[in-house]
């Protein structure tokens, strides 16, 4: 009966962060300078062009007029037409979400496959002299790096000194980009919590025992330090998600982010708030996933989530 509690009230509170995401991303577009009208027909347009366009595509109602008919059609699962392409707006994130999930995905993987070796490394080599220093200056330059800054700089140097490796239409780079700052992340959040773990008496007592240091992470050490990471990669994955929308459009890659960025510059208003609902919808389910996920690597943290 607690669970049942505990979901409905997480269920609740997802449907009222997308309500209140829905808002602020509809508001904030109709708050940005230069609207739909003013971005197709140009600077030359007169009056009278504006108001025919407004009024074909319903933009001279009032705005709360407008956030109700996009909501309502919205919980019904339509998300409108795009107002430049003219094709249901659905249909067009459908068609380019595998290469979003492609590249969000070898992403992730990069950034556990490196990121907690790395931080189970680190942490067993934390002395003077081991290198710890090393592996913050590392950790401190990927997260401080900008994935377009990054990613303009990988573009330039294949495309003008490695011309056999293909800049656009693959993941591969994009993807090690993109990873960059997930895998400093990863590997500083595992360091910490190996850290945390190597100091518990448990740990002096399977090292007193005579067990091998390996034995004692891969039995030990990993499944107690798993939880925070396992909650880190959510929020990573929302991160990619969002952090997809500049290297997409960098690498010119045909995928959600690069379709809702070119939508932002078109004032393509349907399109943009389908890509944020979109994003939000994902970035709540894997929260709700890692919160059950977490229950089942240890129960005690899935009680004190339940009872806070």
């Amino acid at each position: 009966m607690r669970l049942a509690l505990w979901w409905s009230g997480r269920l609740l509170s997802s449907a009222v962060t997308l309500l209140g995401v829905s808002i602020l991303i509809f508001v904030a577009l109709r708050l940005m300078p230069g609207g739909f009208a003013e971005t197709i027909l140009g600077p030359f347009a007169t009056a009278e062009q504006k108001a025919e366009m407004a009024q074909r595509y319903g933009l001279d109602q009032s705005v709360l007029a407008q956030y109700g008919h996009w909501l309502s059609a919205a919980v019904g699962g339509d998300f409108g037409t795009s107002m430049i392409s003219r094709e249901p707006v659905a249909s067009e994130l459908w068609a380019r979400l595998p290469v979003t999930a492609r590249l969000t995905g070898f992403a992730v993987a990069l950034a556990l496959l490196l990121g907690v070796p790395l931080g189970v490394l680190t942490a067993v080599r934390a002395r003077p002299g081991g290198g710890g220093a090393l592996g913050r200056l590392a950790s401190g330059l990927g997260v401080s790096v900008p994935e377009f800054v990054l990613g303009s700089l990988v573009v330039f140097l294949f495309s003008r000194y490695v011309p056999g490796i293909p800049v656009s239409g693959s993941v591969v780079l994009p993807g090690i980009v993109l990873s960059l700052f997930a895998i400093s992340v990863t590997a500083r959040t595992t360091r910490d919590a190996v850290l945390g773990v190597l100091v518990e008496p448990y740990i002096t007592a399977a090292v007193a025992r005579g067990e091998s240091p390996w034995f004692v992470i891969r039995h030990h050490v990993l499944r107690n330090a798993a939880a925070p990471v396992v909650t880190l990669t959510a929020t990573i994955a929302a991160y990619l998600l969002g952090g997809a929308l500049v290297v997409e459009y960098v690498f010119n890659l045909p995928g959600i982010g690069s379709y809702v960025v070119q939508a932002v510059g078109r004032r393509d208003y349907a399109v943009v708030q389908a890509g944020v609902l979109l994003a939000a919808t994902v970035f709540i389910t894997l929260n709700a996933l890692v919160d059950l996920l977490v229950g089942l690597i240890d129960p005690r943290l899935a009680t004190r989530r339940r009872t806070a």
